[in-house]
This record gives C-alpha cells, structure tokens and sequence, in this order.
C-alpha cells in the first residue's frame, strides 16, 4: 500500500482484449488528470472506435481517487462501468482513466458475462503497462525582499528545488515545487526570512 506523500497511476496508454461468444472487448487504460482531460480522451477513444456499439468507462481523479465516475454506456446498469472501476480500486489506480470497447458480436452475454468480459478487458489493459508509484508535491508561491535572495536561494539548493517560475526585481518572486514528504521542513526553512511570504497554490 502507498503512503500518504505517493499515489499510483499508470505509466502510460495501454490496451487489453477479451472476446465472449463473438463479442470483442478492447480495454484502454491511460492517465487523467482531470475530468476535462478524460471527456477530451474518451471522444479521442470513440473516433479510434466509430463502429463499436458501446465505450464504457471509469476514472478515479485525485490524490486519493476521491473523485470518480462509472458510465455503462447503454449496458445494464453496473454491468460495465462498475466492473471497470473495481479493477481501477483493485489495483489502487488514480489519477487514471478506463475504458473498453465492446464491439457485439450477435449473442447475449447476461450481466454476468457483461461483468467478467468488461473487468477482464481492463485487467488485461492495466498489466499491460507497468504501474508507477507517483510523488506528490506541494507548489507554493513566493514573495520576499533582494536581501534574503541568496538565503532563500541556498535553501532551496540544500533541498534540491528547482524553480518552476521566478522573477528577480524590486521584489523577488518564485514558485517552485516542494515534495509533500519534505515540504513541512523546507517551508520552516524558508520562513525563518523575515521578508518572505509564501502562498501554498496547491497539491498534485
């Protein structure tokens, strides 16, 4: 199990198979940061596929997959999408999208069948590709006077930060990226100059 400072995605798009009484099911797996991100991935997946009679799906979004839908697509209901995101919590995916094709091949499956073929199409998708362990980061934004530059400057070297963005004028300006593991410590650090200010913009 990860810990809190990681999460786990997929490395990159994948697809799987299983076919059922003339039935093919294409599984696709890829990573999503958003729900725009994965409306804009699934009509990219149904152009891929104009001929398949149904594309259901699943995405769990976030740190800890606190976002997440389930679409059957025309399939009865939590026969599709509800296996698909079983696999996804099975094997403790976010920030991930899934989906299988189902191109009908003229028989009835039942629900049953309809749940088997669409949870292994997406098993067979997912270990088709490796799982990464992600680290999650805290950017933060800041402000401080010219006279704490080469402090601040030495602080974020001691820790390995890269800026992400800076701009060195009347007022200093940087964001940057901190690791969740560390970023407690380095923001003590930082705000022991008594010029600066940071502005935490968010975790990802």
């Amino acid at each position: 199990m990860h810990n809190k400072n990681t999460y786990r995605t997929v490395k990159s798009r994948s697809e799987g198979f299983y076919k059922e009484k003339g039935s093919k099911f294409i599984g696709i797996v890829a990573r999503c940061y958003s729900e725009d991100e994965a409306k804009q991935l699934l009509e990219e997946w149904r152009q891929e596929h104009a001929q398949a009679g149904h594309l259901c799906y699943a995405y769990r979004i976030g740190l800890n997959g606190e976002r997440y839908r389930a679409n059957d697509d025309g399939e009865p209901s939590n026969s599709a999408g509800a296996p698909i995101l079983g696999q996804l919590q099975s094997f403790d995916l976010t920030n991930t999208l899934a989906g299988v094709v189902r191109y009908y091949g003229g028989t009835k499956l039942g629900v049953g069948g309809l749940i088997n073929a669409y949870r292994t199409a997406t098993k067979d998708a997912i270990e088709a590709t490796q799982v990464e362990e992600m680290e999650v980061f805290e950017h933060i934004h800041m402000i401080f006077q010219y006279a704490d530059m080469v402090g601040v400057m030495n602080c974020l070297k001691r820790w390995n930060i890269e800026m992400d963005r800076h701009a060195f004028e009347d007022e200093c300006e940087i964001e940057c990226s901190l690791p969740l593991s560390n970023s407690e410590a380095i923001q003590s650090e930082l705000k022991a100059f008594e010029t600066l200010e940071i502005t935490n913009k968010g975790i990802y």
